[in-house]
This record gives structure tokens, C-alpha cells and sequence, in this order.
């Protein structure tokens, strides 16, 4: 069993992985904001700890860190992800500052692993599936935010020696995932037999299922480095556009009317070519994903479908703003 703090959990990923960390029996510390979002973790509450704290405040980082002495470490917090989320002050404050306060609280606390959550975005915009050694050209303000977190990430483990890496994450998808994303508004939507407005159908991404995404956080902390700073690339390997997403979505479910394309917007960081190279993650923590798109789009439905409760939720939030 090891000791657990994890921040984020109020997010998509960092509630799936909560679970996660449960389910194995770990001793698990949530570090949540005041005014945080509860519906992911509701269910879970009374079986972590949680810890109402504010990452900015250096001294009660330390603290707290220090109180807890964790074994391992997740950091999944961050601001900036969403369409809504523009302010860049609170990117900044939340993706780095925040960061360079837990990492430094944690080195001098001590632990045994630190992962840390990048973004593919770091990369900016290529026409190839980067490797984690090709150049950052960061394609917003919030990928800006999230390279620099990086790097100090990296500047730490190498000057202190420590196992600290970063996962940078490509399109995660799966139950818990915010209800207005574009696999949530097909699923919900396709329940119906509709689909939702569309954007340019060769738009791409590379979807992964955050089982997945779970496990490949599991063995990055498992498995010490040989080298400190590493990062590691997770997404499945495969470029999917939206047209071939939503064909699979409608073999998957009731839906006979035909998608209406650019009924919505493009989206600024949208592009055909988005799609992680998985070489590195694959050789040296011998992961690979093992749910391909329609598998993971499969568990999604189930997982809605046998909670109405949730899928409920699902169908009332699906148009609010994120």
C-alpha cells in the first residue's frame, strides 16, 4: 500500500484514477480547491482524505505535504483545458506556480514517485507524431503554461536526482468525462437517436480511453527511472477523424439521421493532424493501450446506460458552457 496524494480529482482523469488507486488500496490524500466541482467524487468522499488547500500558498503546501509524507505523488490540477477557461493569470498560477509549490514541497518532504500531467498541445501543431525529443511550440496560452511545468518538472528531477516525469496526454475519454466534450454529446445524443452539431468531419485527434490513461499513471510511478525527467507520450498511437468517430458512433448506437458538418464552429486549436508517437512509454514502462476506440466507446455507453442516475446528469448538462 503506499501513501497517496493526488490533486485534480475533481477532474475527469483524476477521478477515474482516484478510484483506481482505491480499488488497489492505497491510502489516498485529495488536495481540492474551496469552491470545487463534487459530482465525480461524491461517491468516494468518505473513503480518502480530503484536504481543502490552496497550491498557490507555499507554506501550507509544505505543510500539509510534510503532514501526509506521501509515497507517491499525481498531479493532474490545472486550468486552461476548456474553451471557458481564458484567464491567463489563473493558467499560470494554476499549471505552473501551483506545480513548482507541490514539487518543491514534495522533494523536501521526500517521495518515491512524482508524475506529473502535460499536454500534448505542449507540442503545438505538426504533421507527425512527435517524439517526446522534438520541439515545443506550444499552439496556446495554456500549452505555454503547461511546457514551462514541464520543464521545471524535468530542471528538478535531474538537479535533485529524484523520479519525477510527465505524462503528456492526448484526447482521454471516458465515464466522468465533462458532459459537453464530443463523446459525451455523441453518446448522450445518439441515446436518442440525434446527433449533435459538428465541426469540419477531417478535424483529428487521438483518442484514448482513460483506463488506459489510469494504468499508464500506475506503472510510471511503479517503475523508477533510469533516467530522471522523463516524459511519456499516452494516447493509443492512432489518428482518428471526426468522421470515423462519428461512423463508429453510429454503428454503435440507434442513430439514423446523417451528420450535419460545420453546423458548428471549428474550435482554435483544432487541426487534421494530431496523434501521439508512443515509442518511448511503450519500451521503457512496457505499456501499450489495450482498449481501441470502439471498445472504450462500448464501455462508455455500457457504463451510462447501467447508471441512469448518471446518464440523467449527462442529459441535463450536456449544453451547459465549459
Amino acid at each position: 500500500m503506499k501513501r497517496v496524494i493526488l490533486t485534480g480529482a475533481t477532474g475527469f482523469v483524476g477521478a477515474k484514477l482516484a478510484r483506481r488507486l482505491l480499488e488497489e488500496g492505497h491510502e489516498v490524500h485529495l488536495f481540492l480547491r474551496k469552491e470545487h466541482s463534487r459530482w465525480r467524487i461524491q461517491s468516494i468522499k468518505d473513503a480518502v482524505g480530503i484536504h481543502i488547500i490552496d497550491l498557490g500558498d507555499r507554506e501550507t503546501v509544505e505543510q500539509v505535504v510534510a503532514s501526509i509524507h506521501p509515497d507517491w505523488i499525481f498531479h493532474l490540477a490545472a486550468y486552461g483545458a476548456y474553451s471557458s477557461q481564458t484567464n491567463f493569470s489563473t493558467m499560470a498560477e494554476t499549471n505552473l506556480v501551483a506545480t513548482v509549490n507541490l514539487v518543491d514541497a514534495c522533494v523536501k518532504a521526500g517521495f518515491e514517485a512524482f508524475i506529473n500531467t502535460g499536454s500534448s498541445s505542449e507540442y503545438g501543431y505538426k504533421d507527425h507524431a512527435p517524439s517526446e525529443q522534438d520541439w515545443l511550440e506550444p499552439n496556446s496560452s495554456y500549452a505555454v503554461t503547461k511546457a514551462a511545468a514541464t520543464h521545471y518538472c524535468r530542471f528538478t528531477a535531474l538537479a535533485k536526482n529524484v523520479n519525477l516525469a510527465t505524462l503528456r496526454l492526448y484526447s482521454v475519454f471516458g465515464p466522468y468525462e465533462e458532459p459537453t466534450r464530443l463523446i459525451p454529446s455523441l453518446i448522450v445524443e445518439g441515446l436518442e437517436g440525434k446527433l449533435p452539431p459538428l465541426v469540419n468531419p477531417n478535424i483529428a485527434r487521438d483518442y484514448i480511453y482513460i483506463d488506459d490513461v489510469c494504468q499508464a499513471y500506475l506503472l510510471a510511478a511503479s517503475r523508477p527511472e533510469t533516467i530522471p525527467g522523463k516524459v511519456y507520450n499516452i494516447g493509443s498511437g492512432v489518428q482518428s477523424s471526426l468522421r470515423e468517430i462519428v461512423e463508429t458512433t453510429r454503428q454503435a448506437l440507434p442513430i439514423s439521421v446523417e451528420p450535419s458538418w460545420g453546423s458548428m464552429p471549428n474550435r482554435q486549436w483544432d487541426t487534421a493532424s494530431w496523434v501521439a508517437n508512443i515509442h518511448q512509454v511503450t519500451q521503457e514502462l512496457g505499456w501499450n493501450p489495450r482498449y481501441l476506440f470502439k471498445d472504450g466507446l462500448r464501455n462508455f455507453i455500457d457504463w451510462l446506460v447501467s447508471n441512469p442516475d448518471m446518464l440523467h446528469f449527462y442529459q441535463t448538462n450536456r449544453n451547459l458552457p465549459h
